[in-house]
């Protein structure tokens, strides 16, 4: 269906849902919407008490949040309109879906390069990654079979994978590839970065994050080897972490040259602060998540418990955030949560999101509004500073939890590492567009040639 006509179908699906309110609700639709919308306010203000307090208030919070729910349903029900509301919400969903179809357009993609096959590929592969996915698909015995030398990970011991691969390269190796976690990618490409060769992702790890956004195919980590025979090779930018105050000389520049594990961390995803970066910092998070969250957030949440933080996106600051996000590109903004996927790996610039929320109130804008709620803010910046009143704070980078002394400098370093990817892969992301009727009705009202080019591109 070109996008013309998913337009269209965006705006009768649309008119559809609020032409069966009024028609089947009558005048009740109005109430139904208001009760509907107290109702969502009342479960997000629920969630906000729930989170932020202990004992009786926590449990009062918690009837509330099933409670509010049930009772709009419940008053849908009686009044002889919970199918009116279900259709109504169901034409409204499939509007939604369809006007953002029709905006989106297929991205541009990442300039793609030419690359010779590898000579002495080394591959790092941790057995334990991702439930065991090295031994489920035969990782070490394909890969070795292409040629590449390959060091499966001692599960039983600790071992320096970025010393690993420095050796490899010592040895003559001209490829570096790993097999795991989003956190020993970033180890082994900082190393591939300083010696400016090819690395290579093979998606074994559990969320695999990075290999989602370049586009390979995480439901069989061994199509990534065919970057081994059949690849291309991808420019794509690091994120840096560096602790304390700068060192004489620092101009805050990161380049493919100075951005080495000696000046920084490397983080090929995100980098996180406060409320998730201290929960995770606990001895009891690894046994009982769930009952570690709940115990330490109030605390954290009202800033009664943790470091206060303040952060400077370039021109950008933000006082006291609950919890800062800071990622090597930005998150699309068609996610509400902002932690979807990325569009692009090579834009030059980090994305940062910075949550504030103070009251049951502005938990529940943030709720409704997602990216334009109060207490979201979401920008990009070359550089992103975190401070706080302590002499270090936690930080979860890719998934590990680390302890760095404050200030902390985020930086990215546009197109420093060179990533080997298969020629065709199943998931080159598509530029997923923010919902905009006023473009979904221009575009369903474009008519014949105007339309050619510019509806169907």
């Amino acid at each position: 269906m070109s996008r013309r006509w998913t337009a269209r179908l965006a705006l009768v699906t649309g008119m559809a849902a609020l032409a069966v309110l009024v028609l089947f609700g009558g005048l009740a639709s109005l109430l139904l919407m208001v009760v509907g919308w107290a109702g969502l306010v009342l479960t997000a203000a629920g969630v906000w008490w729930m989170l932020t307090h202990t004992g009786w208030i926590r449990v009062l919070a918690g009837l509330l949040v099933v409670i509010a729910p049930l009772a709009v349903l419940l008053l849908y029900a009686a009044a002889g309109l919970l199918w009116v509301v279900l259709v109504s919400l169901a034409l409204w969903a499939l509007a939604v879906a369809a006007g953002s179809a029709a905006l989106t357009e297929d991205a541009a993609g990442m300039p793609e390069h030419s690359a010779a096959r590898a000579e002495r590929p080394f591959v790092i592969m941790n057995p334990r990654s991702g439930g065991g996915k090295v031994e489920k698909f035969g990782l070490a015995e394909r890969a070795r079979a292409l040629g590449a030398e390959v060091v499966l990970l001692d599960p039983d011991r600790r071992q320096d994978v970025a010393e690993l691969a420095r050796r490899a390269v010592e040895d003559g190796a001209d490829l570096l590839g790993v097999a795991g976690g989003d956190g020993t990618q970033a180890l082994v490409a900082a190393v591939a970065v300083e010696h400016d060769i090819p690395f290579m992702v093979i998606c074994a790890g559990t969320r695999n994050h990075f290999a989602m956004d370049l586009g390979l195919d995480r439901q069989d980590p061994s199509r990534c080897l065919e970057a081994l025979t059949d690849g291309v090779e991808l420019r794509v930018d690091l994120g840096y972490i560096l602790e304390g105050e700068p060192a004489a000389g620092d101009t805050g520049d990161t380049g493919a040259t100075g951005a080495t594990g000696a000046t920084g961390r490397v983080f090929v995803n995100s980098a996180s602060f406060g409320v998730y970066a201290e929960v995770v910092q606990s001895p009891a998070y690894r046994d009982d998540k769930a009952g570690t969250i709940l115990e330490m957030l109030p605390a954290l949440l009202t800033q009664a418990g943790g470091s206060r933080l303040s952060v400077r996106a370039d021109a950008l600051v933000l006082d006291g955030p609950q919890a800062v996000l800071v990622s090597n590109n930005p998150y699309q903004e068609g996610d509400p949560a902002g932690l979807g996927r990325r569009e692009r790996l090579d834009s030059g610039e980090l994305g940062m999101l910075g949550v504030e929320v103070s009251n049951a109130a502005e938990a529940a804008a943030l709720l409704l509004h997602g990216r334009q709620g109060r207490g979201l803010t979401a920008v990009t910046a070359r550089e992103v500073l975190v401070d706080a009143d302590a002499p270090a704070i936690p930080c979860g980078v890719d998934g590990e939890a680390l302890v760095l002394s404050t200030p902390v400098r985020c930086r990215i370093a546009p197109g420093v590492l060179r990533v080997r990817v298969p020629r065709h892969r199943p998931g080159v992301p598509r530029a997923a567009a923010a919902m905009d009727w006023r473009r979904v009705r221009q575009l369903a009202l474009t008519m014949g040639r105007a339309a050619t080019g510019r509806a169907d591109a």
